[in-house]
Parts: structure tokens; C-alpha cells; sequence
């Protein structure tokens, strides 16, 4: 089983502040007396403020052990994981309930598969791409949430594995790179949900793998780093939706492979870690889409490989995990 840990905010202690006043009615009686009399009343209120601390807390395990697989977040806000290494039935998909804390068993996938790519479509539904089993695999397939089965699709043209895949605007899904038999691809297609087909399309100026992809504002596709067979590459490139054509761009200032990149709120991209040909590195940097350059920031606290990233909704980035290199 996989063990699973969530970190949110949690309510804690409240601290309740009492403010107290003091009133004086002053009331003339009927009576013949010239004395008026007084009655003081006292009222309380009571003001309470809650502050919100972060913690980490376990939910529930997974029933399979895995490596090397994906994890989507459904449009109904349930996570399907699917595929990976060291599971008794690599098949099986299992979706996570946040409401619950539980995972469940969903439609087991038709061709096991680690190291491939997944994708949400704008129909919901899910496209598994390419990895390995044994060899590298060219099969795709859709998982539909609403009936939590299974159903192959059009196979890639060519097999792959260590690929990226990116959902454009116009609903299409872009391949692009990872590793065959052979070594690294330069080769990059497209996946039309409504007619369940793959194109080929201009290739890349560079053959990588253990690359990322991220979709600028643009609708344009930026690709960085990876690994060309012998050595890593600090080469980025431009994929531009409207034209189909591959331009390359800024330099990184550092080679890097399987590291990660983020778009931030201020449409600059960040790249972290990764390995640089000799170790695991702590070195970030920021690349500016209007002026194609890429510009070195703070380094992160611990070098790491195979980490990930995940922008969270004030605009930090969170790292997690990874390989180092101690």
C-alpha cells in the first residue's frame, strides 16, 4: 500500500477578546421625591478570532504500490492514478476521495504502462500516452469518469517514453520528444480528441527527453532542457499553436534534466533543479516571454532531481521531494 500525506490548513485555538461597557440610566420616578433614581445596567460583548495554522495530516493508502505513474485531478474533484511500477496488477486505476480520505478501484486500464504522460480533455475525460513496458509503447487511451472505463484511442506514430504532453487551446493535445529503442526524439504530434487521431508534425530542433513543456498565456508551447544521449541541454524552444512551427529561444544558463518548470501569475516561466550533467542541482531560473531570455534567481535550499512543482493559488511555488545528490 501507498501511504499518502496532504498538507492544509487547519483550525486551531481561537483567541477570544471581551470587550465590557458601562451604561447609566438615569429615570425620574413618579413619586413626590426630588431625588431622581439611577439604574446602571452592564453589557458584555464578546469578539472571537479564528486564525488558520498549516499542518500535515495522513489520508488514506493507496491499494497498490507505485512508481512512475500519474496522477490527474478529475473535473469532479477526484484524483485517478493509473499505471506505474511494483503494483501486483499495473492495470488497475484507482481514484481518491477527498470528501472521504479513501481510494476506490476504477476500470483497469487495457495496456500496462510506466513512465507514460496523461491528460485532462476538455470533455473530462482522460488520454494515457506512450511509456514503457518492456519496450516503449506507441498505444493511447481514453478513461471516461462518468462510466470509469477504459477505451484505446489511435496509437502515437511512434513510441515513446520521457515525453511531455501539453493541452493547447484549441482542445488538441501536443506530444513532444521522450525516448525510444533508439535513443532520443526530436519528433512531436498531435492528438485531435474529436476524431481520436495522431499527426505528425514539424519536429523539433533538438532530440530530448526527461524535458518539461508549459503552455505560455500566449497559447504558445515552451520546451526546455532534457537530454539529447549525451549530455543534458540548457537549449529551449518555441512551439507556436498558430503556425505549427518550432523556433528555438533563450539559452538556459545551466544544462538541466528532469527538473521542473512553472508558470507564475506574472506569465514568466521558472525552472528548478534538475541534473546538470554531473549532480543534482539547487540553481533557478526565470524566463521572460516578451524578451526570450532567461535570467538566474535564488537557488532553492537542497539540490533535487525528480522532484515536482506546484503553484499554489498566492502565487508561491512549492517544491517537493526529489533525488539529491547526497
Amino acid at each position: 500500500m501507498l501511504k499518502f500525506v496532504i498538507l492544509v490548513p487547519q483550525e486551531v485555538e481561537t483567541t477570544i477578546a471581551t470587550l465590557s461597557s458601562s451604561m447609566t440610566i438615569t429615570s425620574l420616578a413618579t413619586s413626590t421625591s426630588t431625588l431622581p433614581q439611577t439604574t446602571t445596567t452592564t453589557t458584555t460583548t464578546s469578539t472571537t478570532t479564528t486564525t488558520q495554522q498549516s499542518g500535515w495530516f495522513r489520508t488514506g493508502s493507496t491499494n497498490n504500490v507505485r512508481e512512475r505513474h500519474t496522477a490527474s485531478l478529475l473535473i469532479n474533484g477526484k484524483v485517478l492514478v493509473i499505471g506505474g511500477l511494483y503494483n501486483a496488477d499495473p492495470t488497475i486505476g484507482e481514484l481518491y476521495d477527498p470528501s472521504s480520505g479513501t481510494w476506490t478501484i476504477t476500470g483497469s486500464i487495457n495496456n500496462a504502462r510506466e513512465g507514460h504522460t496523461a491528460s485532462i480533455l476538455k470533455n473530462g475525460q482522460v488520454l494515457v500516452a506512450g511509456g514503457a513496458n518492456g519496450g516503449n509503447l506507441n498505444t493511447a487511451e481514453l478513461y471516461d469518469p462518468s462510466t470509469g472505463m477504459w477505451t484505446t484511442t489511435g496509437h502515437m506514430n511512434h513510441p515513446r517514453d520521457g515525453h511531455t504532453i501539453s493541452l493547447l487551446t484549441n482542445g488538441h493535445v501536443l506530444v513532444t520528444g521522450g525516448l525510444n529503442g533508439l535513443g532520443a526524439l526530436n519528433s512531436t504530434e498531435l492528438y485531435n480528441p474529436l476524431t481520436g487521431t495522431w499527426t505528425l508534425i514539424n519536429t523539433m530542433n533538438n532530440a530530448r527527453y526527461g524535458h518539461t513543456a508549459s503552455l505560455l498565456t500566449n497559447g504558445n508551447v515552451l520546451v526546455t532542457g532534457g537530454y539529447n544521449n549525451l549530455a543534458g541541454l540548457h537549449s529551449t524552444e518555441l512551439y507556436d499553436s498558430s503556425t505549427g512551427m518550432w523556433t528555438t529561444t533563450g539559452n538556459m544558463n545551466y544544462a538541466r534534466e528532469r527538473h521542473t518548470a512553472s508558470l507564475l501569475i506574472n506569465e514568466k516561466v521558472l525552472v528548478t533543479g534538475g541534473y546538470n550533467n554531473l549532480s543534482a542541482t539547487n540553481t533557478t531560473e526565470l524566463y521572460d516571454p516578451s524578451s526570450g531570455t532567461w535570467t538566474i534567481t535564488g537557488s532553492m535550499n537542497h539540490a533535487r532531481e525528480q522532484h515536482t512543482a506546484s503553484l499554489l493559488r498566492n502565487g508561491i511555488v512549492l517544491i517537493t521531494g526529489g533525488r539529491g545528490h547526497s
